[in-house]
């Protein structure tokens, strides 16, 4: 091996937006489906009629068991890949989302998994990449990128939240793992302190056209895999979910408007965490399957 690949992979839409979008129009389908009928109500248009489309119950549509609360509803009967599961590359990458508890990252990641296994029936993945929030790779050229994300984020809370990855990583349910937004300096700390070191390192060259040489040496001596991406690292901001899941006219109309709750649940609302995740037809190289889970905890 002469050194490290430096993979660029190819994109159109940033996963904020595509997550976003998606999450839209996986509640509107929903609604839909269990929308009742149009009613006719008096209107001024060329019939004499307008018709519209009411919201139905958020009941019909989404389902709550326990304190979790499941939107829309999810049939894991229409679940799994087409073909067997050896044909695939499997690849899942979790945010750590801001404001969410650093304490619960373990659950975070053995539940963010668990739901891409069950999605797809599958007992394995074959990359899972972990981001951490505060982590950017951006600047003036690659040296200012690699300078400035040496300081980001919190080291210790990094290497602590790890430990869930390796844990995976042993029992076999994750084969191969990776960081995203490392940078040399941080890379660097981070493989002394962690005793199942990351092969794979992802990073978003938006602003900077060149990966550091720091980095491509250090991956080299390292065996760590290079990968880039167009992902944001502000995923699923706070007000965007609650936006997304208010009353307004693109909204999902579950949240209240209201202090009262009157028009829906109300309280405060934090994303936790990201999944995203996709299944490539390893021999065609073709994406058959790809999608995101989000979770979120609203305290009332």
């Amino acid at each position: 091996m002469g050194g490290p690949s430096i993979i660029r992979q190819p994109g159109t839409d940033r996963s904020n937006f595509e997550l976003t979008n998606s999450l839209r129009s996986n509640f509107l389908a929903a609604q839909e489906d269990y929308s009742p009928p149009l009613s006719e109500t008096n209107g001024s248009n060329v019939n004499g009629t307008d018709k519209e489309r009411t919201r139905p119950q958020v009941s019909t549509w989404t389902t709550r068991e326990g304190s979790d609360y499941y939107i829309p509803t999810i049939d894991w009967s229409l679940s799994g890949l087409l073909e067997d599961p050896s044909q695939y590359d499997v690849t899942v990458k979790l945010f750590y989302l801001p404001g969410a508890s650093i304490e619960e990252r373990a659950k975070y990641t053995k539940d963010a998994v668990a739901f891409v296994l069950k999605e797809l029936k599958i007992e394995n993945i074959d990359l899972l990449i972990v981001s951490f929030p505060g982590l950017t790779f951006d600047g003036d050229c690659e040296w200012a990128a690699d300078k400035k994300n040496a300081v980001q984020g919190n080291d210790q809370e990094e290497i602590d939240s790890w430990a869930a990855v390796e844990e995976l990583h042993s029992q076999g349910v994750v084969k191969r793992l990776g960081i995203a937004e490392f940078g040399s300096e941080k890379l660097s700390r981070f493989l002394e302190s962690v005793k199942v070191a990351p092969q794979v390192d992802q990073i978003n060259l938006k602003d900077c056209c060149n990966v550091p040489p720091p980095l491509i040496q250090l991956a080299k001596a390292k065996n760590v895999e290079l990968l880039t991406h167009r992902d944001c690292t502000d995923i699923l901001p706070q007000g965007t979910l609650r936006e997304i899941l208010g009353q307004g006219p693109k909204g999902a109309g579950l949240l209240s408007e209201t202090k009262r709750g009157l028009d829906g649940m109300k309280g405060e609302l934090t994303p936790q965490w990201v999944v995203k995740y996709t299944a490539v037809v390893r021999d065609r190289g073709v994406i058959e399957n790809k999608g995101y889970f989000a979770v979120a905890e609203l305290a009332e």
